[in-house]
């Protein structure tokens, strides 16, 4: 690979732009910051769509078929994170989340992780991948919901 930008270095960057956005949607516990949980929220949701739509599937391709043996596990979390984006956000809410998302993003990052493995199989398709991570659309947001269940 040559000195282009790579899966790894540029999801670990976003990881870090999500973490800074969570931060500041929670540095006062009594008033969140709306605004910095909205912009964490659509790009958190357009991480995982990343992940989900483009990554994960051209890996499985790339592997003749075969997941990676954490995709289940990534799925799981991924679930899990979103369900934490449904309802408004509370000091609760954003301190599971950053909770969850420490663990998750430790499987992905680093010299072992997720994302430099995914840059070793697509060694031979990372231009072309990294091209349509980078136009990867905006998800939508719906709007909050707050119910018992």
């Amino acid at each position: 690979m040559t000195n282009e930008e790579t899966i790894r270095s540029f999801l670990e960057r976003d990881h870090a732009r999500l973490d800074r956005l969570l931060s500041r949607a929670a540095a006062d516990p009594g008033n969140i910051d709306v605004e910095a949980f909205g912009e964490f929220r659509r790009g958190l949701l357009k991480h995982i769509g990343i992940e989900e739509k483009i990554l994960l599937p051209a890996i499985q391709r790339l592997r003749g078929g075969q997941p990676l043996a954490v995709a289940a596990r990534l799925r799981l979390d991924h679930g899990a994170i979103a369900a934490m984006l449904v309802p408004a956000p509370r000091g609760a809410i954003l301190r599971a989340l950053k909770t969850v998302l420490a663990i998750h993003n430790r499987v992905e990052e680093g010299a072992d992780g997720v994302y430099a493995e995914c840059d070793r199989v697509a060694a031979c398709e990372s231009a072309a991948l990294m091209e349509r991570i980078r136009n990867a659309p905006e998800v939508p947001a719906a709007a909050h919901l707050d119910s018992p269940k």
